[in-house]
């Protein structure tokens, strides 16, 4: 997702190294291009016109200081207008300290269900909460037992009284949780393939006759525009509190992403990235926008690896990747906790210059991991936090201790100083400018 749109910006922003001063001139291809790569990844027309204007005005007669280059600093705005279409800030799910009510609805084929369950099992992990899961799509074929799959596999309840009343589904629901001490009831609601006046006048009777929390849209983001009509269909029958995309894993061009809030002013809350039960993620606008961008997704990986690594580390590591102190005993470190996670792979999308370096595209090899590893062990603790030290005598005892040629030794130092300095480069990126 976003690859080839953000490929093409940060293409047309190159175009202006080098310049002394921004200048109408020398921007207009730039901004040019980045029209065009919003628009062909399907971002609504009248967003990719402000979304220009915005930073075409920003950017006229900026001067560029001795410390900040032109590229770096378009870039700057460019992020910030992203930033500021995504939503500003991050907004996070409603959570009483008693009970809480959240009520999922959508279109049929959204992954509404599916979206039930990971909401369900991210409670949990993420908030020590109780959730449990209550079947009220009384229509669609197999849906119930759905979600009693679901819930079976999470080990979370499922609360369903099969094809009856979905209002009278929800009051036995909420007896049930009270007297089992489920203190997040997530209620999944039937879908239609389109809009219609039974299903919101269901949905409205819902709303109605219970204090739903939180009542949060389920979009595939490959509806593309067609997602915004939708949005505010359901939003005129029942004041929606966010939404949540799903199939952001797929082959969607994500304008969507780009366009529901500043359309509707409603926030997105998750993203669904991967059909597995843990393929739910926070939206955060800013980490969104560097993703884009392909500044990495530093909070992504923290997130992805707060089960292996305390709070604490996490945001160490944060400071340390953006400040481009990070060390190959900090990587090393990284790599034994990453080898818990997963294919590698998925966490390596998300460094910054990832699509820069080809790492988008990689697939490694557990053995390349076990030969990395050899080689970093191999180093004095000194070496890997100063790798400037390692010359010709020091390189042939690590790769002798490693069991690795001399050259598999250079190629892991060379890619490792290249991702220093890209980490590096986009820090730059962050830095505060007058106008």
């Amino acid at each position: 997702m976003f690859e080839y749109m953000g490929d093409r910006i940060s293409n047309a922003i190159k175009n202006i190294r080098g310049m002394g001063r921004i200048t109408e001139e020398n921007i207009s291809e730039a901004m040019r291009e980045i029209r065009l790569a919003l628009l062909e990844a399907d971002v609504n027309y009248q967003v990719v016109k402000e979304f220009v204007a915005n930073v075409k005005e920003k950017a006229l007669g900026l001067d560029v200081g001795k410390n900040l280059k032109p590229d770096e600093l378009f870039i700057k705005l460019v992020k910030d207008e992203l930033v500021d279409l995504l939503g500003g800030e991050y907004e996070p799910l409603k959570i009483n300290d008693g009970q809480t009510i959240l009520m999922l609805c959508g279109l049929q084929g959204s992954g509404k269900t599916t979206t039930a369950g990971k909401l369900a099992n991210y409670l949990r992990k993420k908030h020590n909460k109780q959730p449990l899961l209550v079947a009220c799509d009384i229509y669609r074929p197999a849906a119930i037992e759905q979600l009693k799959q679901i819930g079976k596999d999470l080990n979370i309840p499922v609360f369903s009284e099969g094809k009856i009343e979905p209002q009278k589904i929800i009051a036995d629901a909420l007896e049930y949780a009270k007297e089992n001490k489920r203190d997040y009831i997530i209620i999944d609601t039937a879908g239609r393939l389109q809009i219609d006046e039974d299903l919101m006048q269901e949905l409205k009777n819902i709303a109605g006759n219970f204090k739903i929390d939180e009542t949060i849209l389920v979009i595939d983001a490959m509806m593309g525009q067609d997602a915004i009509n939708v949005i505010t269909g359901f939003n005129e029958a029942l004041n929606l509190t966010g939404t949540i995309l799903t199939k952001l894993d797929g082959n969607t061009k994500g304008g969507v992403a780009l366009s529901v809030r500043h359309l509707t002013n409603i926030p997105i809350k998750f993203v669904g990235d991967s059909e597995k039960m843990d393929g739910l993620r926070e939206f955060h606008p800013i980490a969104m926008a560097e993703r884009i961008l392909d500044m990495g997704d530093i909070l992504g990986i923290a997130e992805k690896v707060e089960d292996v690594m305390s709070e604490d580390d996490a945001k160490d590591q944060m400071q340390k990747m953006r400040k481009g102190s990070y060390s190959l005993e900090d990587f090393l470190v990284n790599l034994k906790q990453i080898k818990k996670l997963g294919p590698l792979e998925n966490i390596l999308k998300m460094l910054p210059g990832a699509r820069k370096m080809g790492l988008n595209n990689i697939s490694v090899d557990n053995k390349q991991l076990l030969h990395v590893e050899a080689i970093i062990s191999s180093m004095t603790p000194y070496e890997r936090k100063h790798p400037e030290v390692l010359k010709a005598s020091r390189k042939q005892r690590i790769a002798k201790g490693s069991g690795r040629s001399v050259e598999e030794v250079n190629r892991l130092l060379k890619q490792f100083e290249e991702m220093k300095n890209m980490m590096k480069a986009f820090s730059n990126g962050n830095m505060k400018f007058d106008k």
